[in-house]
């Protein structure tokens, strides 16, 4: 299975075209939140239609730059959206949307606490953990979640997450200056940076083998 996934486009559209080609022949799209720059459902329609011009098979979640109605959205879409599951070929997903609280007022965040129950109910419905996390939020203290390389501002509850249910990948977003690989025991994870600069990820994805590749 290819997967292209794309994070932080901020109502971007202009890079789209460039990898058309790329978004047609993938079995999965992902856009792993702030589809939009402050926007709303309209707004985030707007990117998504686009994208879904070229490739129906998208599951999404709304970053904190979303405002809350994106999520809805999103889930009337059945695009996904935070809390729900997407299945594929075998692949099961699960939607992480918002992020923790950033310096500056953005719509659509989750305290800590708020992420631990969020994470501890999904426990409690799934039948078994998903193989992949879409998540806007990265895990804590990892390659992905470092502001100016230094402070780690990612979730702890997410890293308690990853670690006690074991998805093979987590893609995620959210920090723009912390794009790259890393892992979290047998768990990938990447964070291709903000495609509102043309970076993007492509997955190959099965029974056996996972490569990621970063433009």
């Amino acid at each position: 299975m290819i997967i292209i996934a794309l994070t932080d486009i901020h109502g971007a559209l202009s890079h789209l075209e460039q990898i058309e080609r790329e978004l047609r022949a993938a079995d999965w799209v992902f856009l792993g939140g702030d589809i939009t720059h402050f926007g709303g459902a309209s707004a985030a329609a707007d990117v998504i239609n686009y994208i879904r011009k070229m490739n129906s098979a998208v599951f999404a979640v709304a970053g904190n730059c979303d405002e809350p109605e994106v999520d809805a959205y999103l889930g009337a879409e059945n695009l996904g959206g935070h809390g729900r599951i997407s299945q594929k070929r075998g692949l099961t997903v699960l939607g992480v949307g918002g992020s923790l609280p950033v310096p500056v007022f953005t719509p659509n965040t989750f305290s800590e606490d708020e992420y631990k129950v969020f994470f501890s109910r999904m426990e409690g419905a799934m039948d078994s953990p998903p193989d992949i996390l879409v998540s806007h939020q990265p895990p804590w203290r990892t390659n992905l979640d470092k502001v100016w390389g230094m402070k780690h501002v990612g979730s702890r509850s997410l890293r308690n997450y990853i670690e006690r249910a074991a998805p093979r990948l987590v893609f995620c977003g959210h920090i723009h200056e912390s794009s790259g690989c890393d892992t979290i025991g047998d768990t990938r994870l990447v964070n291709p940076g903000p495609f509102r600069h043309g970076k993007y990820a492509r997955i190959c994805f099965d029974e056996d083998t996972l490569e990621i590749e970063l433009f």
